[in-house]
């Protein structure tokens, strides 16, 4: 009996580890595509702004260290140049290769775009929505990230 429940314990004990493993390598591989990137990467974020801030230490630490900060620029000329819509525009927009991504969009819809390249000028997410990166709160519901068109017009790119 005492030899079963040796053996008992140790399958459970090593389906554990497996787990741990299995999560472990998934977690060691997410966003790879930013990770990966080595195009152009820059950050263009207010100074005096606390969750561009913020947003921008999420960015370096969870999606890809390569990015560069740039700091205390007028995001109206770059939203502008990249055809930002009105209803997207932001403290801080990042530019990654011909994307721009405007606010406070999480890694995970960086990583679809990145992943799909989808044949459009970038993705946003309106307002600054509690619990989105960046900011204080918590979710109360879906994040809506926005696919702009080439031609300006835009379309629901994912939900998070």
């Amino acid at each position: 009996m005492k030899n079963k429940s040796l053996i008992l314990w140790g399958i459970v004990i090593g389906v554990f580890v497996l787990a741990v493993i299995l999560i472990s390598s998934n977690s060691a591989s997410a966003y790879q595509n930013l990770k990966s990137f080595d195009g152009e990467m820059k950050f263009y974020k207010s100074s005096t702004c606390g969750c561009c801030e913020v947003y921008s230490s999420y960015f370096k630490s969870k999606g890809s260290s390569k990015i560069e900060i740039v700091n205390g620029i007028d995001n109206t000329k770059i939203m502008e140049k990249y055809g930002i819509p009105k209803s997207l525009e932001s403290c801080h927009t990042t530019i990654i290769g011909d994307y721009f991504i405007e606010g406070h969009v999480p890694l995970e819809a960086i990583e679809k775009l990145l992943l799909e390249k989808p044949d459009i000028a970038g993705i946003g997410i309106p307002g600054m929505p509690n619990g989105s990166p960046g900011m204080p709160g918590s979710k109360t519901g879906d994040f809506v990230i926005y696919g702009i068109n080439n031609d300006g017009s835009s379309f629901e790119f994912m939900r998070i």
